[in-house]
């Protein structure tokens, strides 16, 4: 049986810029999307904290290594310095889940760098 389960997690990322003309998804910064094993491209939910809103959307590698975006439709719903979860998920089998643990990045929400 697949069970799907929470394969990594960036928490309490702050919400930089917004850009509702872009075509959407959520631009996160390369250092961060690495180490929370997390592609560009790759499908995420972007939780938000401060008001609740959830979306589902991709991920897109930034090269500003403090900048998280929210782009598109989704602009419309986050604003700067909304804190956030952003969440990626995937399939296991269930006999692959006896020392399962997801990969979780906790970050400073005042710099967005991740705590050592």
């Amino acid at each position: 049986m697949l069970r799907e389960m929470c394969k990594s997690k960036l928490h309490r990322l702050s919400v930089t810029e917004t850009n509702p003309d872009y075509a959407g998804s959520i631009t996160i910064p390369h250092r961060l999307l690495k180490a929370a094993n997390i592609l560009p491209a790759e499908k995420v939910q972007v939780a938000n904290i401060t008001n609740g809103n959830r979306i589902n959307t991709y991920t897109i590698a930034g090269n500003d290594p403090s900048a998280v975006c929210l782009n598109g439709a989704a602009a419309r719903l986050f604003n700067v310095g909304d804190i956030i979860l952003v969440i990626s998920y995937a399939l296991y089998e269930s006999h692959d889940l006896e020392n399962f643990q997801p990969t979780i990045v906790y970050v400073n929400e005042n710099t967005n760098s991740p705590f050592k």
